[in-house]
């Protein structure tokens, strides 16, 4: 599916799930070297940067949520970068692109449609980008916020698995973000030297990087956070699993010498004491009763208990 978006001095030409002829009918369209068509014929597993003095070509893998598994997946976008033309490969439906061009064509992205160039454009779209990677990011860290009063709320055992989850997630948004660091790099410092769109685009070049740099800051705060409250839940199962092992561990002590007294009673053998006294199970009883109070008030006071 084409999607086409005309503007004062260029157009912005988006490719979603292209064919083959498609591709080869915008390549001839806009003067595409056969060698940076061949790329967009086939997904790209890693970021790359290519061009010639006319064209430059950008592959980028960006970080969404995938709603069936709720894990993170890559998608790809191709960048294609012409003077007065932006050409965009996609794969599959990616969502900021998709409402990006919803509101390009209500026309609601700017005050005024006469404001947009090729420059402005191309940086509108990694800002729409970014941003919902840096959604993607708060919507993780508000499930990790969810975590935290669950574990301080004494369900550490159902937050194990949570905390693991919620870290992986964190790890592939800073894997991604990582990744597209140098070729991101690469690209906007191609276009500002071949002077594409004149010499404001050197800001609009900064503005990406450092957008793209806070976001990737951001992701690794979060997961740092993640990482201490692994370690803080942890402390806190083995806590109480010490006070669990404690308290089965004073109840012994209390009721071992009652057993043992139990035992030597019940042998029914010649000489036991008590035996022929019709009071003894009261005796026994009460003096059983008598022990155990003491040895909890014992380890009561040594605060044991």
């Amino acid at each position: 599916m084409i999607f086409r978006y005309e503007y004062p001095g260029g157009v912005w030409v988006d490719l979603e799930q292209p064919t083959n002829d498609e591709i080869r009918r915008i390549a001839r369209e806009f003067s595409i070297s056969e060698r940076l068509e061949t790329e967009l014929l086939s997904p790209t597993p890693s970021p790359l940067v290519a061009g010639d003095e006319s064209v430059a070509l950008l592959v980028l893998h960006f970080p969404a949520h995938e709603i069936d598994s709720g894990s993170t997946k890559n998608q790809e976008i191709d960048f294609l970068v012409g003077s007065n033309f932006i050409i965009t490969v996609r794969y599959e439906v990616i969502v900021p692109l998709h409402h990006l061009k919803k509101l390009l064509e209500t026309q609601q992205i700017v005050s005024a449609q006469n404001d947009i160039s090729t420059g402005v454009l191309l940086e509108i779209l990694f800002t729409h980008l970014l941003t919902a990677v840096r959604d993607h990011t708060d919507h993780v860290s508000a499930n990790l916020a969810r975590v935290e009063k669950d574990m301080f709320g004494g369900r550490e055992r159902t937050t194990v698995r949570r905390i693991s989850d919620i870290s992986r997630e964190f790890l592939h948004l800073e894997a991604a973000l990582a990744n597209q660091e140098e070729s991101l790099s690469h690209f906007l410092k191609a276009l500002t030297e071949r002077n594409f769109f004149g010499a404001s685009f050197a800001a609009r070049a900064e503005r990406i990087e450092a957008e793209r740099a806070q976001v990737a800051r951001l992701v690794k705060t979060y997961r740092a956070i993640a990482a201490e409250m692994r370690e803080t839940n942890a402390a806190l199962l083995e806590a109480r699993q010490n006070e669990i092992m404690k308290t089965l561990t004073v109840i012994t002590f209390i009721f071992l010498p009652l057993e043992l007294i139990t035992f030597v009673f019940s042998m029914h053998m010649p000489g036991t004491p008590l035996e022929q006294n019709p009071d003894a199970f009261l005796i026994i009883l009460t003096t059983m009763f008598s022990i155990g109070v003491l040895m909890a008030l014992f380890l009561a006071r040594k605060r044991w208990l």
